[in-house]
């Protein structure tokens, strides 16, 4: 039987789905593309830390030309059977301009991955900033909201004690934190003394409180001729750092005595608290400058000024971001010039002149 002559095939016609979609299922896909990406933004961080771990802009870096997958794997003595995975990992940090696709199949550094090789590398920063330390504590917040005696913090709630404490109980932790503010204060200590070195001029000598393992004194010390710098933090922050002949280490709390200077650095500390601790903190600082007006007498602030009318959206979303950072960690607050001025006055102090030239940060001077 010749099928061909007796039996005809027909083919189906395919039928297109309409194109139009109305105005309410467009908002609608549109809604549900919104919910993915917040529900999924977890995994730039992730990708970044998978990055950085893995050494990435290092070797990169280190090829001294744009890098392809299979030289990058071997550089990172990742196996050929993951190569596809390098890739798509790669592709992720592609779209959040980590790298840059310089060639068709090579990639390059761009000034956010440059920004993470040293030596002003700030990736200790942001690992610690991902780890589960500080992660874990924002699957709590629900619970905090909801507990009437409630606890400090989201993190107090998650881990009996707070960061601090914590750091002074586990050795990583307080190394891991420690080398992340101390790769904040790199950066920032560089900055400081370039854009505005004027704040430092005339003084005599600096207490930088809660200043870590003292890069943004050491910064301030080797800008200014002649200025000796003291840092106090907590003593098992600063033991076993190494006194210089501009700079010394002293172990203590800012909450029961400053040092008494022509000024105090504030660095990043104030909105780590509530109002009233920082009123503690800064009526401390005024006794310590008090009796040294003439010579400077100021306290120097530096932290971010929120200001939701005037800056830009993507500044806007990260010091958001950061005052939720305070909130489920810290029991901070990223703070308003209104609600800065407030906390001045309570304190006893004036006057103040902010200076906003520190990227998301501003520099503060607090006078008697």
């Amino acid at each position: 039987m010749n099928l061909s002559n007796n039996c005809k095939t027909t083919i189906p016609k395919m039928v297109l789905p309409n194109t139009v979609v109305d105005s309410s299922t467009q908002e609608l896909l549109e809604a549900q593309s919104h919910v993915w990406n917040l529900t999924f933004s977890f995994i730039n961080s992730m990708c970044l830390k998978s990055a950085l771990e893995l050494g990435i802009p290092d070797a990169i870096h280190k090829h001294n030309k744009p890098i392809t997958i299979s030289e990058l794997a071997d550089a990172l003595s990742i196996p050929k059977s993951k190569s596809h995975a390098l890739f798509r990992l790669m592709r992720v940090l592609v779209h959040s301009k980590v790298f840059v696709k310089a060639e068709e199949d090579a990639y390059a550094l761009t000034g956010t991955s440059r920004l993470l090789l040293e030596p002003l590398s700030f990736s200790p920063f942001a690992l610690s900033m991902v780890d589960p330390i500080v992660v874990d504590p924002f699957h709590h917040v629900p619970d905090w909201f909801r507990d009437e005696s409630s606890s400090v913090s989201p993190f107090v709630l998650k881990n009996g004690k707070t960061p601090w404490e914590l750091a002074g109980e586990d050795e990583k932790w307080n190394r891991m934190f420690n080398d992340g503010m101390a790769s904040d204060a790199r950066l920032m200590g560089g900055v400081l003394v370039e854009k505005c070195k004027h704040v430092f001029q005339g003084l005599e000598t600096v207490v930088d409180v809660a200043g870590g393992t003292g890069a943004v004194a050491r910064a301030v010390s080797d800008a200014v001729p002649g200025l000796k710098c003291v840092v106090l933090d907590l003593p098992h922050v600063v033991a076993g750092l190494q006194d210089s002949e501009n700079l010394r280490f002293v172990g203590g709390d800012m909450f029961h005595f400053i040092p008494p200077a022509d000024a105090v650095i504030l660095k990043w500390i104030l909105h780590d608290w509530s109002d009233e601790d920082c009123i503690k903190i800064l009526k401390n600082c005024k006794e310590a400058i008090i009796s040294s007006k003439e010579n400077g007498g100021k306290v120097i602030i530096v932290d971010m000024v929120v200001d939701l009318e005037k800056q830009e959206e993507k500044a806007i979303e990260t010091q958001l971001y950061f005052d939720m950072l305070m909130m489920v960690g810290l029991a901070g607050k990223e703070r308003t010039e209104k609600e800065w001025a407030k906390l001045f006055y309570d304190s006893g102090f004036q006057n103040y002149k902010i200076t906003p030239i520190l990227g998301l940060r501003s520099v503060i001077e607090l006078f008697p």
